[in-house]
């Protein structure tokens, strides 16, 4: 894959031999994606579509600490061996940690700018759907978050993964049990499900929905939680496919847990936030 697009020369003032990664990359065209996005739903609900940008810098701290602490404290053991590599390293990022944070602090940032939650929930939705297929797209092409082994036509290898999706690394770091098998058939560096692309390819389908519907005539938030309810449930099918070690719940991962949580939560509120024919639209 293509971990580092590219280094600035050794003269440059700062920066001088420090790499841009195509994660970076990745991640700022993510929240970049999410403001436009946002935008236009603003301006579409006849809001200041201006303010759509403070949300986003709201979205863009919360989502980088939240997701940040979220994997420090997951990996606490390491945390504790090396504090400053693990608060300062530049990997190690975890989705529901900076949804959890930058959803709680845009909501507040709403309520600043007198904005109703319930419609700007709403016009997040798209964004959000949207933002998330993008920025997996980055976990691609550093060869991070791959599935387990696998000898089907989907198979991708990331001999300069993070880590490499050799066998060593997948028994050792995960604690899979690699098919002696595959090794025979393709020696240490193995094809894995590449399901950073399957959450972009799903992620992307479940835009156009939430873009279909966005006109609905439910109660305000009835979208946001449409949008809950599928990434929840794709989240959990994903992880099926996931080399994880964090199956602290049985055969469930962790981030399966949680998924199956915000599916409940979609799901009722869905139902609560529902209209009968006829009703104005949010």
């Amino acid at each position: 894959m293509y971990p580092i697009l590219f280094r600035f020369p050794e003269w440059f003032p700062f920066l001088g031999g420090e790499p841009i990664t195509t994660f970076g990359v990745m991640m700022l065209l993510a929240f970049l994606t999410a403001g436009y996005v946002l935008k236009a739903e603003m301006l579409r609900m006849g809001y200041d579509a201006e303010k759509a940008w403070d949300l986003l810098f709201m979205g863009v701290i919360g989502g980088v600490v939240g997701a940040r602490l979220y994997y420090v404290l997951l990996n606490y053991p390491r945390l504790v061996e090396d504090p400053a590599g693990m608060l300062f390293s530049r990997g190690g990022m975890v989705w529901y940690g900076g949804f959890a944070l930058a959803a709680g602090l845009v909501l507040w940032r709403a309520r600043k700018l007198k904005l109703p939650m319930g419609r700007i929930t709403d016009a997040s939705a798209p964004a959000l759907a949207l933002a998330y297929g993008v920025g997996r797209i980055g976990c691609f092409l550093v060869g991070d978050d791959y599935g387990r082994p696998t000898d089907s036509w989907v198979g991708v290898a990331f001999p300069n993964g993070t880590p490499p999706s050799t066998a060593d690394a997948i028994s050792g770091q995960f604690g899979i049990t690699v098919d002696p098998a595959l090794v025979e058939q393709y020696g240490q560096v193995l094809p894995v499900h590449p399901t950073q692309l399957y959450e972009t390819g799903i992620s992307t389908l479940v835009f156009f929905v939430l873009w279909t519907l966005r006109r609905h005539q439910h109660h305000a938030g009835w979208l946001f939680m449409v949008w809950l309810a599928c990434a929840g449930a794709e989240r959990f099918v994903v992880e099926i496919f996931r080399a994880k070690d964090d199956r602290f719940f049985g055969v469930l991962t962790l981030a399966q847990v949680i998924s199956l949580m915000l599916v409940g939560v979609g799901v009722v509120w869905m139902a609560k936030l529902r209209r009968e024919k006829g009703a104005t639209a949010a």
